[in-house]
């Protein structure tokens, strides 16, 4: 007689259940929502004394105590403050010079990243050092002899000193995370493209360029922060009042005595819109870009 061995049953064992959290994971978890919400409601507080300023008159903006809710509600400050100035001019102007440093900044800056993170050649560590210490150069100390330089071509009173130094790497802090991201991407792509017969421009141009979309991301939006709010500039270098910049025409709610508080609020309301709209819509490639950068150096 043979024996049967019978296999022995295996217990169906259940995937165990999610254990639901314990009430001290809830209290930490809380705990860090309230400190979230307490370090951001000082942030959120000019915002919102902004949009309340900009739907009173001059009288209810400083009464105190401080009335956050208009009574009422002066919507009349908009279509003021947008038909007393010429805003949509100076929309057209703040674009185009955008359009120009934009355009100039990603791609001198880009260049030269490339240049300092994926060539080789002599002394080129020295070289970034050099430019680095350029960012302890404060501005105001080329101001004079840079506005002395433009006055004497001749091209004060237009866009050119305010686009043009853009298009040759002035930028040394968007030179800096550039490169910091170029030296992240594996460099056997680069390799391989020159093995098949690429130069340098076809790798710069199809290979660093499209995996750098997350670091071009976050310097077009410096850049483009940083020629949206630049008043001293355009201060400097524009006479004529058709060519002001939008934030010349909210300066021009300001007088040396008196003030229209109603309108300004209401233009730096409608100017700041296109900001958050940006941060909006670039929220993804700008976080992922600040997060990415610098893992290799």
């Amino acid at each position: 007689m043979t024996a049967v061995l019978e296999k022995p049953e295996v217990a169906a064992t259940a995937p165990p259940a999610s254990r639901p959290l314990a009430p001290r994971g809830v209290g930490k978890k809380l705990l860090v929502y309230l400190l979230l919400i307490a370090g951001a409601i000082p942030t959120l507080l000019p915002l919102v004394w902004l949009v309340r300023s900009a739907l009173m008159d001059s009288g209810q903006i400083f009464v105190s105590p401080p009335q956050w809710i208009p009574k009422p509600f002066a919507w009349d400050n908009f279509s003021g403050a947008l038909t007393q100035v010429p805003f949509a001019r100076y929309f057209l102007n703040t674009l185009i010079i955008e359009a120009g440093v934009l355009v100039g900044t990603v791609l001198s800056c880009s260049l030269a990243a490339f240049s300092f993170a994926r060539l080789r050649w002599k002394h080129k560590n020295l070289v970034f050092g050099i430019l680095m210490s350029g960012v302890m150069l404060p501005y105001a100390v080329t101001l004079i002899p840079t506005f002395l330089f433009w006055q004497k071509l001749g091209l004060v009173n237009t866009y050119v000193p305010l686009i043009l130094p853009h298009w040759f790497g002035t930028g040394v802090f968007n030179i800096f995370l550039l490169r910091q991201f170029f030296l992240s991407i594996p460099y056997e792509l680069d390799e391989s493209a020159y093995i098949d017969g690429a130069t340098p421009l076809q790798v710069y141009w199809r290979i660093i360029l499209p995996l750098s979309k997350p670091a071009l991301a976050v310097v077009s939006v410096f850049t483009f922060l940083g020629v949206w709010n630049d008043y001293l500039g355009p201060l400097i270098y524009l006479n004529d009042s058709d060519k002001y910049t939008l934030a010349m025409g909210l300066a021009s709610f300001q007088g040396t005595y008196t003030a229209q508080w109603g309108y300004l609020m209401a233009a730096a309301a409608v100017v700041l819109l296109p900001i958050v709209l940006l941060f909006a819509f670039a929220q993804k490639y700008f976080v992922e870009g600040i997060a990415l950068t610098g893992l290799k150096g």
